[in-house]
C-alpha cells in the first residue's frame, strides 16, 4: 500500500507545515492541503513546495481556498462559503500522501464539525507535530485524548523545537505513542538545510512502512 498521513498540531503556527514540506519531500510525494485560509501571503501549498523542492503537478490543489487568515469556519462565513465535508475526500495518487490539516484537532469547520470529526471518517494514521517549550505536555496530552476517543489512529509524534527529554520522555510515556524524532530550530532555513535537519534525526524506513 501507499503510505499515506495526516499531519496535525497541538496548536497553530509550531511548524507542522515545515514537516509536512520536509516529509512530502523525503517521502518523493505528494501535499495536500483540503482547507487553506488566508491567500494574501505565502499560502501552506506554496511553501510546501517552495521547501520541499516539489513540482506543481506535486502539489495537490486545495477543496477550500478561503480569504481570510483566520479560523475555517470564520473564514469561509465571511467568504459565503459552507465547508461541505462530503467535499473533504483524500485524493488518489500513485505516490505517498502528506495531508496537512489547520491548527489543532479541534479547529472548527463550521458550527458541528472539527477537523477531528474529518480524520476519523478518514482513519488516515495521524502524525502530531508538537511543540518541545513549556505547555507542550498538556497540549499534547489533550490532542492524543482527543484522537484515541475518536478511534483514529495515531502513527507517532514529531516533535519541533530545542531538545527537551522530560517533556518529550513523559509525553511518550503517558500518551502511550512513539517519538518519530525531533526536528530542531532551523535559523537559516532553506530546502537543504531543512533536508539535512530531517535526515539526521528521523528514520525514513519506518515513514515509508506505513499504509492505510
Amino acid at each position: 500500500m501507499i503510505p499515506r498521513f495526516v499531519i496535525s498540531g497541538t496548536d497553530t503556527g509550531i511548524g507542522k507545515t515545515i514537516f509536512s514540506a520536509v516529509l512530502t519531500c523525503a517521502l518523493d510525494g505528494c501535499y495536500w492541503k483540503p482547507v487553506q485560509s488566508g491567500l494574501d501571503d505565502e499560502t501552506d501549498s506554496e511553501l510546501v513546495a517552495r521547501l520541499g523542492r516539489l513540482p506543481p503537478e506535486r502539489i495537490l490543489p486545495e477543496t477550500y481556498r478561503l480569504s481570510t487568515p483566520a479560523s475555517p469556519h470564520l473564514s469561509a462565513r465571511l467568504d459565503g462559503v459552507g465547508i461541505d465535508p462530503k467535499r473533504l475526500v483524500p485524493p488518489e495518487t500513485d505516490r505517498p500522501l502528506v495531508i496537512e490539516g489547520a491548527g489543532g484537532l479541534l479547529v472548527p469547520l463550521s458550527n458541528d464539525l472539527v477537523f477531528a470529526d474529518i480524520f476519523a471518517r478518514w482513519q488516515i494514521p495521524v502524525i502530531l507535530c508538537a511543540r518541545t517549550s513549556l505547555g507542550t505536555i498538556n497540549h499534547t496530552l489533550l490532542s492524543l485524548e482527543a484522537l484515541k476517543h475518536r478511534g483514529i489512529p495515531v502513527f507517532g509524534i514529531a516533535f519541533i523545537g530545542d531538545e527537551n527529554w522530560e517533556s518529550q520522555r513523559i509525553i511518550i510515556d503517558m500518551g502511550c505513542v512513539r517519538s518519530l524524532g525531533r526536528l530542531p530550530r532551523i535559523p537559516d532555513l532553506t530546502a537543504d538545510t531543512l533536508g539535512q535537519a530531517f535526515r539526521d534525526n528521523f528514520d525514513l524506513t519506518a515513514l515509508a512502512e506505513v499504509s492505510a
